[in-house]
């Protein structure tokens, strides 16, 4: 015999055993819901004071039996076939236990995103005496969505049994007619997170940034995932009733979520289940322009998806067995993981070429004596519009999370006939993916070998402070905490903007206005020349190898030709010194006062 679905706990056997009689009872074709059945669903429901659904058959079987708790059942939409050209063929009867007979929004919803026959709810007061039934078919679509078309509630003896068997004839026909859906609607996403509420917030952005529309959010405050549904089971259940409401597409958790969370998590809401690390993949992967760009979002998806094939589709099972599958050989999912490892080193060996040429080009820039100055910050700071604003140049700019994937270079030319390369690369953000950073490592290397670098914050942000420490951190992983610092508030031009001083000599300005960009530069042309120390040396005639090093390394600000050789003066930073000395020795005079 069939078994009784849901929440068991703490009903006894033998009631289980009586329930499970329901599976058994006969009903006719043109009988909606019989008496009877009615009368002993409503007894088991007050008995446990639980929602109970039966599901049964347009041939009259009941399909399945599940208990929920007090006022919500979990509806088992798993099991029922959908055709997106006809209804499931199956109607849902539940109860209300101490409730009204009124069907709730969360059945209204069910009802149009599977494709019910019919819902309907019978109403039991606190004696355990049916108040009353009532019923939902559906209609014509509208913006490509079935309308629901309500009866009020009867009694149990004056339920319109063969009338309603009818409209569920009359659904099916209406269901195909009306407005189709846009093609271009956008995705509805629910928000799952357990850290805070500013944290979902910067979800909700990451989810607009990708296309989609945010239509709820839930925080489970916990200090610890749950191992197997995130939010913990209890959670979840209220997760699949609210997403169905809500007439969600999406779940978008705010952690990276394990593959087993990913299954839980879909299986228990019918869903599909994206963490924050896919969302910000998949942003990448509509931001990368260049061909480098694109192999690193591949690579990064690859590296993340390897680890999370076993359990995330049927078709991935160990099992390979059948006709011409025996003996030796490979199951699908060791196929798939050789596949994804093959790619993955083709794209390393690709990124490796790219990654060559990006270090001849960071060789050509050394040989021309620029010092490079790398914007970094937040995602969303304005680091584009700044370079755009200093460098005259025009790269694309939006106020949107990641607009600028992959690094620019420009050359700035300072008022005192000095120069230096100015470079915009990715924003930092919380939680940035470890397959980003590996995959990134080349375009964020541009960052760790700069000469200078100048943070740009949000002056704006409420957020910026902590937004500037997760910019610590990422510099921290990328050993870039040697250079020379130029704290910067951009969008000084905001009203209400609030200067914080806990960012310790940052320099405000408006790369949108214009404001105070002069005296950003002037900070960059100082420590530009701070980094930068003048040495005297000299350069025997037999040591002209010396004469090219220097060239290479340092920035040659004078020469005089004398009987034993050339006397140079060099422009030098510590690194570069060291360099030399280690090299040829100590041959270093510093000038005084240069």
């Amino acid at each position: 015999m069939p078994e009784i679905h849901g929440n068991l706990d703490g009903v006894r056997d033998s009631l289980i055993k009586s329930m499970e009689e329901m599976y058994q009872w006969p009903i006719g074709k043109d009988e909606f819901l019989p008496v009877g059945l009615a009368v002993s669903l409503a007894e088991f429901s007050h008995h446990i004071n639980r929602e109970i659904s039966l599901y049964i058959s347009r041939v009259g079987e009941v399909l399945d039996v599940t208990v929920g708790n007090s006022n919500q059942v979990p509806l088992q939409s798993w099991r029922l076939r959908r055709n997106e050209k006809r209804l499931a063929r199956v109607r849902c009867i539940h109860t209300h236990p101490a409730g009204s007979p009124d069907l709730s929004d969360v059945d209204l919803t069910a009802i149009r995103s599977l494709w019910l026959d019919a819902m309907a709810a019978i109403g039991i007061d606190r004696e355990g005496r049916i108040t009353g039934i009532s019923a939902a078919f559906l209609g014509e679509k509208e913006n490509g969505v079935p309308s629901v078309r309500l009866f009020s509630a009867v009694q149990l003896h004056q339920v319109p049994a063969q009338p309603w068997m009818r409209e569920i004839e009359n659904s099916e026909y209406l269901v195909m007619q009306g407005e189709e859906k846009p093609i271009h609607s956008l995705e509805r996403a629910l928000l799952i997170g357990i850290e805070s509420d500013k944290s979902l917030d910067e979800l909700e952005a990451l989810c607009q940034t990708a296309g989609g529309e945010v239509v709820g959010r839930v925080l489970q405050n916990r200090t610890h995932p749950d191992g197997g549904t995130y939010l913990g089971s209890g959670r979840v259940e209220q997760l699949s009733l609210e997403a169905q409401s809500l007439e969600a597409d999406v779940i978008i958790a705010d952690d990276e979520l394990t593959g087993m969370q990913l299954s839980n998590l879909a299986e228990a809401t019918g869903l599909k289940v994206v963490d924050r690390t896919q969302l910000i993949l998949d942003i990448f992967a509509r931001r990368a322009t260049s061909s480098e760009g694109k192999l690193q979002v591949e690579l990064a998806q690859l590296t993340y998806n390897s680890s999370r094939l076993i359990g995330r589709h049927s078709d991935l099972s160990r099992l390979a067995g059948g006709i011409g599958t025996r003996g030796p050989g490979e199951s699908k999912l060791e196929i798939d993981r050789r596949r994804i490892r093959e790619r993955m080193g083709d794209l390393k060996a690709q990124l490796r070429e790219l990654e060559g040429q990006r270090t001849l080009q960071r060789k050509s820039r050394q040989r021309s004596q620029l010092p490079v100055v790398a914007l970094v910050g937040y995602t969303n700071t304005g680091k584009s519009t700044l370079l755009n604003r200093i460098s005259g140049a025009d790269v694309y700019v939006k106020d949107e999370l990641f607009a600028t994937l992959d690094a620019v270079s420009r050359r700035v030319d300072l008022p005192t006939g000095d120069a230096f390369i100015l470079v915009d690369s990715v924003g930092f953000i919380r939680k940035l993916p470890t397959e980003l950073i590996e995959a990134f490592h080349s375009t964020l290397e541009e960052a760790a070998l700069a000469d200078v670098l100048v943070i740009v914050s949000d002056a704006s942000s409420a957020d910026s402070l902590e937004q500037h420490d997760v910019v610590e951190q990422v510099l921290d992983k990328l050993e870039a905490t040697w250079q020379p610092r130029i704290e910067v508030l951009n969008k000084c031009d905001v009203g209400g903007v609030e200067v914080f001083p806990s960012i310790q000599g940052a320099i405000c300005v408006s790369a949108l206005t214009g404001d105070n960009l002069d005296g950003l530069i002037e900070k960059i042309a100082i420590a530009i020349r701070e980094r930068e120390k003048a040495y005297s040396v000299m350069v025997p005639f037999d040591k002209y190898a010396l004469l090219n090093d220097l060239r290479t390394q340092g920035r040659l600000v004078g020469e005089e030709h004398l009987d034993d050789g050339t006397r140079v003066s060099v422009m030098l930073d510590s690194v570069s010194k060291n360099k030399l000395a280690a090299k040829h020795g100590n041959i270093f005079d510093l000038l005084e006062g240069k």
